[in-house]
């Protein structure tokens, strides 16, 4: 067969066939639309415990190179800056031990707590979730190093 033996099939979609498509769009959308919505608040979650494990990676090269974990009073700055008080980190690697340079915040603006020694372990990170108050649930909750997996 050769290619002129092909009828060409130059229809469009009808009227019918758009309008129908449409409506199967919107009615997934009035589905769709509410989950999607509920799900901000686990999306700052997943980024906190992410943010949590990305500074216990940073803490944790710090401490190859210096043979310690910063202290509370040094913080989580330590690894953006040499310290200049407290346990001197003689081998402090030039440009720090977070990628961008700085330490952010947790996704709901506030500071994530460091503690060294901590209470549960070497050191604890903590993010006290939505509310920015110790304990709490759902949103609210703490999220904490030595919780996550």
């Amino acid at each position: 067969m050769n290619a002129s033996s092909f009828k060409m099939n130059t229809k469009g979609f009808t009227l019918i066939e758009l309008m129908v498509v449409i409506v199967i769009l919107s009615i997934l959308a009035v589905y769709m639309v509410p989950k999607i919505m509920g799900r901000p608040e686990q999306a700052k979650q997943l980024k906190a415990k992410v943010d949590i494990q990305a500074l216990e990676t940073a803490l944790k090269l710090y401490q190859l190179d210096n043979g310690d974990y910063p202290t509370t009073q040094q913080g989580l700055q330590a690894l953006i800056q040499m310290p200049d008080s407290g346990p001197g980190a003689k081998n402090w690697r030039a440009g720090g031990y977070i990628e961008k340079g700085r330490i952010g915040k947790d996704p709901w603006g506030n500071d994530y707590v460091y503690l060294s020694p901590g209470v549960q372990s070497d050191f604890d990170i903590i993010s006290y979730g939505a509310d920015g108050e110790p304990g709490g649930e759902d949103k609210n909750a703490d999220i904490k190093n030595w919780e996550l997996e």
